[in-house]
């Protein structure tokens, strides 16, 4: 996994954006922020949740403790006409092991069958 630094500098730089831009946003120095790309200084919490939320990536995701982007505006989307990504967790959660390893066992086979028809359909182009 990349660090915290290379993250910053990627997520900075695939929005084509100077450090001082991102300064700006966190109220701060280019010089500070620098030194944040750099893993001289630690980001504070503030401007952690800050660039998480203006890059809508979660906050695990800046400091390189998971390969998943998604934040929690994402995970509150809507993942259907009736409920949001985060009242199905929560739901899940709430059950036995048994029945959440069921539901991840039957998610995991819908994606495969998805993955399925997918392959199907290119080779039939």
């Amino acid at each position: 996994m990349k660090s915290c630094p290379e993250i910053l500098r990627g997520l900075r730089e695939d929005r084509d954006m100077h450090q001082k831009d991102i300064a700006k946003l966190i109220e701060t120095t280019q010089q500070q922020y620098s030194k944040y790309e750099t893993g001289d200084t630690e980001l504070s919490t503030n401007a952690l949740t800050i660039l998480a939320d203006f890059y809508g990536v979660s906050t695990d995701y800046i400091l390189g403790r998971t390969n998943r982007k998604e934040g929690m505006v994402s995970i509150q989307e809507m993942l259907t006409n009736k409920y949001s990504a985060g009242e199905v967790l929560s739901d899940i959660a709430a059950l036995t092991l048994e029945r959440r390893s069921t539901i991840v066992d039957f998610v995991m086979f819908l994606k495969s069958c998805e993955e399925a028809e997918k392959s199907k359909e290119k080779d039939g182009k």
